[in-house]
Formats: C-alpha cells, structure tokens, sequence
C-alpha cells in the first residue's frame, strides 16, 4: 500500500511538472540513484525519500524556482522551518552541504550535454 501511494505521488509529481526543466529532473535523479544519506534537521534520510521531499517543495514552489541553480538555492540546500543546511553523507567521502553535491552533479550533467 505504502508503495502504491508513493508511485501515486511520484505521477501527480510528474503531471503537475509537465514541464520540468530537465536539469532539475537530472537532479531530482541523481538524489533518488544515489548511494548517499541525506541529513535534513538532524535525521538521516534513504536517497528515495530525499528525492521525494525534494520533489514535494519543488511542486509547491511551481513557477518561483526559475532553473536548476535558483531549485539548488531555494529549494534543495536549506530546511524552510528550521533554516538548518541538508548535507549529504557518500560512502567513503566526508559530509558535505547538500547544495555543493547537486552543483557538482549539475556540472557533470552539463558537461556530458556539451561534449
């Protein structure tokens, strides 16, 4: 039941952003694929549901979030209720601000659209 509403709530996601930047879609992305723990206000949390809170804040943002920079610095780098930065643990790599890892993924991302 659980996944059925989550499955619901990844295509109500999808419809409502019909028209999602495709940079942000990459993101969003490479959140859910990672092998990473995510730290929001203290609590640890799988890449799947990082993705989606992302996705959640994306949606209720709609048209105020310009491109994939404005989505790393106003939706995906801070906690809006607590102002705390989310940051990202990886196998093997020292935490790091959330916001310094999506820059990073967004860079590769470009650089592989470029060559």
């Amino acid at each position: 039941m659980r996944m059925l509403l989550a499955l619901s709530l990844i295509l109500l996601v999808s419809v409502v952003h019909a028209d999602t930047d495709p940079e942000i879609d990459y993101l969003l992305t490479a959140v859910a694929s990672s092998d990473c723990t995510f730290i929001r206000n203290g609590d640890d949390h799988p890449p799947d549901e990082a993705a989606d809170h992302l996705r959640m804040k994306y949606q209720r943002a709609g048209k105020r979030i310009s491109d994939a920079e404005d989505f790393i610095k106003r939706i995906a780098s801070k906690s809006f209720l607590s102002g705390r930065p989310y940051t990202i643990q990886c196998e093997g790599s020292a935490a790091e601000p959330t916001s310094q890892w999506l820059s990073e993924q967004l860079a590769e991302f470009r650089a592989t659209r470029q060559g």
